[in-house]
């Protein structure tokens, strides 16, 4: 499978890739503050992208629960330095993550080939003439409500169900307005808008949404229903990340956004070895 982004064409194949974040924030749920000069994103970036990273995925905007929007001034002001320091520096693609149709295409005039956008272009009317018009990749990610609001009682009757079908309506949005289906990376959301019982009924059922012949993203990093399950502050959720993203990968996960890319490289490869040594003797056996 491809993704067509730019001028680059990304390969999704057996082995999963691994999207190290760039958080340059003051205040993003693991790490914000430590990368919120241009200089430490730059630093920061670089180290992932020597620890292995496929991609690199750098926001400027916190999307934690409870986070309030900033003014595309200042995520510009955050965010421009380093897209255009780290595409510069490094050969693997760049994502931005932004809900801002301007800060996007600056972006990506400045060498960034993705926007990774969690409105799945719902926030800003012209980020699909964005994607449409510049060929980037894209990936839409399911959200109920927003960041500031998105974790007061989200409420499903069937969460499998009603992602995929947002996904549908999605992928049907995007391709009556020019975006080739080959551009596309869908993201369930884990952690946004979801209680735990509905982050672990989409994980387990990740297999779901391979159907779309997409590449599934999925970003388990870190994040507080790992915390719900291990009993672990955010900084000591690194065994939880690293079990829910095997388990992600053998559900068909072909994108792992993270946030300690040596370590989780590992983990991506080998439950994608095991996935794959599985897949392969389950045909010999039905041969």
């Amino acid at each position: 499978m491809i993704v067509r982004a730019k001028d680059r064409t990304i390969e999704v194949n057996d082995r999963p890739l691994v999207m190290g974040v760039v958080n340059v924030t003051p205040d993003s749920f693991f790490d914000g503050g430590r990368y919120a000069t241009p200089e430490a994103a730059i630093r920061h970036a670089l180290r992932l992208a020597e620890e292995g990273a496929d991609l690199l995925d750098i926001g400027a905007e916190s999307t934690r629960p409870g986070s309030d929007s900033i003014d595309e001034g200042e995520e510009r002001r955050r965010l421009m330095p380093v897209v255009t320091a780290v595409a510069k520096a490094v050969s693997i693609p760049i994502s931005v993550d932004t809900m801002k149709a301007t800060v996007a295409r600056a972006a990506l005039e400045a060498g960034a080939v993705i926007v990774n956008d969690v409105s799945a272009l719902q926030a800003d009317p012209v980020m699909a003439e964005v994607v449409a018009t510049t060929g980037a990749g894209v990936v839409l990610m399911h959200m109920q409500g927003s960041p500031g609001t998105m974790q007061n009682a989200p409420v499903y009757d069937d969460v499998v169900g009603e992602v995929a079908e947002f996904f549908r309506e999605r992928v049907k949005f995007c391709v009556e307005r020019g975006i080739g289906q080959d551009q596309i990376m869908l993201d369930p959301g884990i952690g946004f808008g979801k209680l735990l019982l509905h982050n672990l009924t989409l994980l387990g059922q990740l297999e779901t949404f391979v159907s779309f012949g997409r590449p599934i993203l999925v970003g388990v990093s870190m994040k507080s229903f790992i915390g719900q399950v291990v009993g672990r502050p955010v900084e000591e959720r690194s065994w939880g990340t690293a079990a829910a993203v095997a388990l992600a990968v053998s559900k068909g996960a072909g994108i792992l956004r993270v946030h300690e890319v040596a370590a989780m490289k590992e983990v991506v490869a080998m439950a994608a070895a095991i996935t794959r040594y599985a897949g392969a003797s389950a045909r010999v056996q039905h041969a």
